[in-house]
């Protein structure tokens, strides 16, 4: 009986990654002139590594592009000194002065709220010091949003990963959230619930940004992209998060240790309730690990059918984002250190420890 059920909910969640993997929209090809009407905002925390890199792909936009803001978010490394050198090149650029960061705040909400104060576009484009635009991706993004009527649009970026671990650990990033999340349904329905956002790239529209408080109102959110899209949503705005692929790529992260501190300062903060944390790691022990152990332990063609429809899962968002195939091989591993890590972050943040990154601590608000 038990895997009967484990058979059904696999294929309906198969049904749910392919709707997604075959329906979800990129951003359309649009070439429509836009107007300089663009503040690209950067916060930028010790970002020596990303800075120049990103700099430059913003700054070889053909077409709207009216500023440059970077915040400076009292970085200790060589970020200060690159910023300096662009400002002094380029008349576009211009750098925020820090302030120190305020009780109740996560450092780059902080950061993006001074960068907004500061702005004079119509358009805000929050955009990560790791984050690479493509030829062009600024004018098709605001025609994208113009031609969907969205105030908020994210564009959801390619993964780019070199080593070893990115590649074997990394897809996760697009399993966790497209084998549950019904992203054709977020086209067509406005409930909140359907908010998603990726904070690399969000392209934010300046008067209902501050109509609607900004980062202000998730000053304190770890999770905050997903939270203001939702946000958008809950007041009768149109938030949108597009495959934005073509337009926009990041390398999140470099190492085994940035991943496991990267996904450790998102996990447990990401859930509202602790409960539907707990229900997560119940889901995913169960439909997207438990297959492959039982299929030893105790073979049928019901479980073995289940753990068929998670490899497929996996190749099919492989083809869809350019994920190496051969990771799909790894998935069993991988799931495996996903949940360890699940299990890090809530300990921390349950023994009050909290979440560490780019030398800040911060706690979860459930």
């Amino acid at each position: 009986m038990l895997e009967t059920i484990l058979f059904i909910l696999s294929a309906a969640l198969l049904v749910v990654t392919l709707c997604n993997v075959f329906l979800w929209p990129k951003l359309g090809a649009r070439s429509e002139t836009i107007q300089q009407d663009v503040s690209v905002l950067i916060p930028a925390r010790n970002e020596e590594a990303n800075l120049a890199a990103c700099l430059d792909a913003v700054l070889q936009q053909e077409a709207g592009v009216l500023e440059v803001l970077v915040y400076d978010d009292h970085s200790t490394d060589a970020t200060t000194k690159i910023l300096t050198e662009f400002v002094r090149r380029d008349e576009r650029m211009r750098a925020v002065q820090p302030k120190p960061l305020p009780d109740g705040w996560c450092g780059k909400n902080f950061a993006c709220a001074q960068l907004a104060a500061a702005a004079r576009g119509r358009w805000l484009l929050f955009l990560d010091a790791d984050a690479r635009l493509t030829e062009g991706a600024i004018a098709r993004m605001v025609a994208e949003a113009e031609h969907r009527n969205a105030t908020f649009l994210s564009c959801w970026p390619r993964l780019q990963m070199e080593g070893f671990w990115e590649k074997a650990l990394m897809p996760l990033l697009n399993f966790l959230v497209f084998t549950i999340y019904p992203a054709p349904l977020s086209m067509a329905r406005r409930d909140a619930s359907l908010g998603l956002a990726h904070g690399a790239c969000l392209l934010i529209e300046r008067a209902t940004y501050e109509k609607l408080g900004g980062h202000a109102a998730v000053r304190g959110e770890i999770f905050e992209d997903t939270r203001l899209a939702k946000l958008w949503r809950e007041r009768g705005e149109r938030s949108l998060c597009l495959d934005g692929s073509n337009e926009v790529g990041v390398r999140m992260y470099g190492s085994l240790a940035e991943i496991w501190l990267g996904f450790q300062k998102n996990f447990f903060p990401a859930f509202r309730r602790e409960s539907s944390f707990w229900g997560f790691l119940l889901l995913h022990s169960a439909m997207f690990l438990s297959p492959f152990l039982l299929v030893v332990w105790k073979p049928n063609w019901q479980i073995a059918a289940a753990a068929f429809c998670v490899v497929l899962m996996r190749a099919a968002l492989a083809l869809r984002f350019r994920h190496p195939l051969w990771s799909v091989a790894l998935h069993p591993l991988a799931e495996t250190l996903l949940l360890l890590l699940a299990l890090s972050s809530w300990r921390r943040c349950k023994s009050g420890r909290g979440v560490v990154w780019k030398e800040r601590t911060y706690h979860a608000t459930q």
